[in-house]
């Protein structure tokens, strides 16, 4: 987290005390990394990985969630936070060849969105699809298809818990892993 000054603002205070205590699923692994330092004068950085076995090679995914503030505000935010987001994942061959990747992806954080209860306003950003096919001395991987989804939105509130939780959820769903029921905790497998 940077902060410019000696005081952290109130309201920044209690949007980093609202993202604690996440009931994740075990194979997501946040980790807090150095934030950004030019857009706002206080930020917050997180990386995500979804992985069962935290073995490098078995990563399913990846992705960070950035949590911006300026307390005089910003036009472009229309409001004093924004909330910036990156979820990355290889898919199936016949997943990256759908014409309807693109909605999908944006789907599944429009609706990670809404079932968290996440209030947000100024909702934008991309899905990219990625295939990558390898050549000559890089005959060890023949072919990957990677989808990324980039986004930003004002929350409407300094309870950011809902925006993390909604972000953890795309994240997993790029990945390939089925929402789990209400009430409902993942074990991790046995080894």
């Amino acid at each position: 987290m940077n902060t410019d000054g000696p005081a952290i603002p109130q309201d920044f205070e209690a949007a980093l005390l609202s993202l604690r205590g996440l009931r994740q699923r075990p194979e997501l692994h946040l980790e807090e990394v150095p934030a950004p330092t030019r857009i706002a004068p206080y930020a917050l950085a997180l990386t995500g990985e979804v992985n069962e076995t935290r073995d490098p090679d078995t990563i399913l995914g990846s992705g960070r969630f950035v949590v911006l503030h300026d307390p005089e505000g910003q036009s472009a935010w229309g409001g004093t936070f924004r909330v910036i987001v990156l979820a990355r994942a290889e898919l199936e061959d016949e997943l990256g060849a759908d014409p309807l990747l693109g909605e999908v992806g944006w789907a599944w954080l429009t609706d990670a969105l809404a079932e968290e209860g996440a209030r947000h306003e100024r909702l934008s950003g991309t899905v990219t699809r990625v295939l990558s096919e390898s050549f000559g001395g890089l005959e060890l991987s023949s072919r990957a298809v990677e989808i990324e989804v980039r986004a930003s939105w004002t929350p409407s509130t300094t309870d950011l818990g809902p925006h993390l939780a909604a972000w953890a959820r795309l994240l997993c769903s790029a990945c390939g892993l089925e929402p789990l029921p209400e009430n409902v905790t993942a074990l991790g497998r046995r080894h």
